[in-house]
This record gives C-alpha cells, structure tokens and sequence, in this order.
C-alpha cells in the first residue's frame, strides 16, 4: 500500500509537460516497434510514399528525441507565466517540426541507399565505412561541440527566450531548440541507414547515447568516445560487413 501511495505521489508531483512527453515517448516507441515487426529492418524506401515516410519517420523521431529534452521543457515550462500546458505543448510541436522536416531529407536518403544496394558488394563496404569515418570526424568537430553546449547548458538561451513576445513564441522556441539539436545529432541518425532504418537495438542505443551525451558532465568525452567507436566501426565492416546491415546484409534480399 505505502509503494502505491508513493508512486502516485511522485506521479502528481510531476509536471504536466513531463507527464505529456513521457506519454508521447512510450506511444512513439510502442508505434515504431509495431511498425518495425511489420517492415523487419527497412531496406530503402520501401515503396512509402513521402508523406507515410516522413510520418514514419517523425514517430521515431519523437521516440528517440522527447527523452533527451524532457529537462529542458521542463526548465521552459517553469518560464511560461499562463497557459503552461499550451505553451509547453507548441514548445514541443515546434521541435518535432524540425524533426519532422529531416523526414524529407531522410526520404531520399533512403531512396538513395536503394540505389547503392545494387552496386558490388566492395563499394557497399567502403561507402558504409566512409559514413562511419565521418561520423567519427563530426563527434570531434567544432559544430558538434557548438551545438551540444547549447543543448547541455541551454541557460543563457532560456534568458533570450524570456523576451520573446507574441503568440507563437513557444512554437519558435521549440524550432530554435530543434536546430541545435538537429546540429548536435544529425550524424548520428544518418547512422540509422547503416545500421537499418528499423532497427529497434541500434536505436535504443542511439537514443541513450544522444540522452547522456546531453546530460553529462563529461560530455566531451562521451563525444569523442563515440567517434572512436564509429572509427573502430569504419575498419570492422571491412572484415564483417554484417554491422552496416542496411548497406551490405540487404544485398541478398534485394536479388
């Protein structure tokens, strides 16, 4: 009885935002899993329309993303004077409108991986370890840095958005925050198309590194430890090409 009456004392202490994102996170993954048990592991474009692609794509988008910026919001709602719940929910349509965006650049990404699917096996191996290398550079780059400071230690951001006015003000918090954290993990979500646009591990994985990178105090060095990694990937799919699966393992399914 007391571990009922604390849970839903921490439940009611939560704030109203934090509840909505939780609810949207859990909706967002529980879609894109069914989605991938139905897709298997996406190869290409697989025939989506771009509308039904992009929507795919913002579901994942929001399944990945939302944890990663519930301490923001939940800073950000503290600033909202009126309307908290509406303010707070055009803060997050706003981001998500930046997310839903790079569906449409997502889409002829994978309309471009059809097109290297068809190519020698060798090529594939080497275009995959090109996209690891430069993943690897960006974690070291002074644009990811840049952007990750913002996203880390937003605070000098939430004073300039104590000033703006008028009624869109939220959502345009929500689209200014969405770019920096567009900037801090577009690279990895192009990672999604080596690893297979639906696959489930590799986006918990992704999901938990873009969370913690955010959220440490070491977040340089969790940075620079992934680009190591995306560099031990680079010359590892040379000997096993089976971790690029959505650049090499799919060959076989597309003859």
């Amino acid at each position: 009885m007391n571990k009922a009456s604390n849970f839903f004392a921490l439940i009611s202490s939560l704030q109203p935002i934090v509840i909505f994102l939780l609810i949207a996170t859990g909706a967002a993954w529980y879609l894109t899993v069914l989605q991938s048990q139905i897709m298997g592991n996406m190869v290409g474009t697989m025939r989506m329309t771009l509308a039904s692609y992009v929507l795919m794509w913002t579901l994942m988008m929001a399944a990945m993303m939302l944890p990663s910026i519930t301490p923001l919001a939940t800073r950000y709602n503290r600033m909202i004077i009126s309307y908290k719940l509406i303010g707070s929910l055009s803060f997050a349509a706003g981001y998500l409108v930046v997310w839903a965006l790079t569906g449409i650049l997502a889409f002829f990404s994978a309309w471009l991986t059809e097109r290297i699917l068809i190519l020698e096996s060798s090529v594939q191996v080497f275009i995959a370890a090109a996209i690891f290398s430069a993943c690897g550079f960006y974690q070291f780059s002074p644009m990811k840095n840049a952007c990750l400071k913002v996203c880390r230690a937003p605070f000098s951001l939430l004073l300039k958005y104590a000033s703006w006015r008028g009624p869109f003000r939220h959502f345009r918090v929500g689209l200014h925050h969405g770019v920096f954290c567009f900037g801090c993990c577009f690279f990895l979500m192009v990672l999604m198309f080596v690893f297979g646009v639906m696959n489930i591990a590799a986006m918990m994985v992704l999901t938990i590194v873009i969370a913690v990178e955010k959220h440490t105090a070491k977040e340089k060095i969790l940075s620079r430890t992934v680009g190591i990694v995306c560099f031990i990937f680079a010359i590892a799919v040379f000997l096993i090409p089976g971790i690029a699966p959505g650049l090499t393992s799919s060959l076989n399914i597309m003859k």
